[in-house]
């Protein structure tokens, strides 16, 4: 590969990762937010789900407007407005305003999610666009192995208050290679056919695409269960295993690692055995994992090291599906690659959402509830793969 399919990974993967950072490196406060604005667990827990419903809706936005502008102008006005109410979180002096602005910050850290998975589409299809959506998941994955350590060291030295000023100034950085790094992918001639009517007939043809659809909903239900556990986790290593905020933050670090490095084995694989026989093997043993975790934590073998050792397992195999699920999702569609990457995000943060939700009513302070909300999430991912993905690539091998 040459060096600048590893600069465009690099920088793509820092964009992606500026609003994920804005969550991974709080997690270790969740409590102490908690207790220095009076608020309870589950309306602590709000902070994360204002932030996740603004990420997912906004997205719908972002598609059409970098189909239509060119893909750097929305790139600066969302990481812009993050870098805003970033600020704006970081001077709350209430749990409500901190809501608010959480939910500001989701609309502007969107923009990040969206428009790079567009732009690896913009410039590669197959298994080069999975080996650069597997290199940017690579410089993604920073977040969740760097952003808990970082943020309980800021904790530490600055409160849970200086987290947001250090995300502020990571929005910075990335405005900055945004404006000297990275070319314009989108050529005036592609966006002259795009507007507002486009973008609805394109959200139209993706809504009726069965298998976009079925694709984006693996991926989501992938992304679901990660959620899950990042949703939960602070208050059951933290307050039910009796974890430091630092020991809680390499706890985390580990899952990231399992599913960075087995995400790099993907355009190999994609390669050799085909991306969609790679997604249903790795699907399969993903849902495995999982479900064999809670069925053991609920029997009563819920020590800290057995629900470290499932979840490092499983999410090794999820760093295969969530690049190959995408890079199929939007092979088909690179003429509104950045509608479709909208929707995709989208549906990907709304069934999160809802995951997130039910988990928080079931949740009891320990750890079986949250290995239940993950072993649902990925089997049914792997039910979802059998019924769609898996009976046609039957059907295709018998003809």
């Amino acid at each position: 590969m040459t060096a600048p399919f590893f600069r465009i990974a690099l920088i793509l993967g820092l964009l992606s990762a500026i609003g994920p950072f804005a969550i991974d490196m709080y997690l270790p406060a969740l409590p102490s937010i908690g207790q220095d604005l009076h608020a309870d667990n589950n309306v602590t827990q709000l902070t994360l789900l204002a932030f996740f419903i603004s990420f997912a809706l906004a997205q719908l936005v972002y598609g059409p407007l970098s189909d239509m502008w060119g893909r750097k102008l929305p790139l600066y006005l969302g990481i812009g407005l993050f870098s805003v109410a970033s600020i704006g979180c970081a001077l709350a002096t209430d749990i409500e305003t901190l809501i608010a602005f959480r939910f500001v910050q989701g609309i502007g850290g969107a923009a990040g999610m969206v428009i790079p998975r567009a732009i690896v589409r913009d410039m590669h299809t197959g298994v080069q666009a999975a080996r650069l959506m597997s290199l940017l998941m690579l410089v993604f994955s920073i977040s969740p192995i760097l952003a808990p350590l970082t943020g309980s060291a800021v904790i530490e030295f600055y409160g849970w208050r200086g987290v947001f000023w250090a995300v502020t100034i990571a929005a910075f950085i990335g405005l900055v290679l945004l404006a000297t790094q990275l070319d314009e992918t989108r050529s005036a001639a592609e966006r002259s056919g795009s507007g507002l009517k486009s973008a609805m007939a394109a959200y139209r043809l993706l809504l009726a695409d069965r298998n976009f659809l079925t694709l984006t909903f693996i991926g989501g239900l992938g992304i679901s269960s990660f959620l899950v556990y990042l949703a939960n986790s602070p208050f059951v290593l933290i307050q039910h295993y009796g974890l430091t905020p630092t020991q809680y933050s390499f706890a985390f670090s580990i899952n990231a690692v399992s599913f960075f490095a087995v995400s790099q084995a993907t355009g190999w694989l994609g390669e050799r055995f085909g991306l969609v026989r790679v997604m249903r093997i790795a699907v399969s043993a993903f849902a495995l994992a999982m479900v064999v975790m809670a069925v053991v934590m609920a029997s009563g073998f819920n020590q800290l090291p057995v629900l470290a050792t499932f979840l490092f397992i499983g999410y090794g195999f999820l760093g295969l599906v969530i690049p190959t699920s995408a890079v199929l999702a939007l092979e088909d569609h690179g003429e509104i690659a950045g509608t479709a990457s909208s929707l995709m995000g989208t549906l990907h943060f709304v069934i999160a959402a809802v995951a997130m939700v039910i988990s928080s009513v079931f949740f009891d302070g320990t750890a079986v509830p949250m290995a239940a909300g993950i072993a649902l999430c990925a089997f049914a991912a792997f039910v979802l793969t059998q019924a769609t993905i898996g009976r046609r690539a039957a059907v295709a091998a018998a003809e």
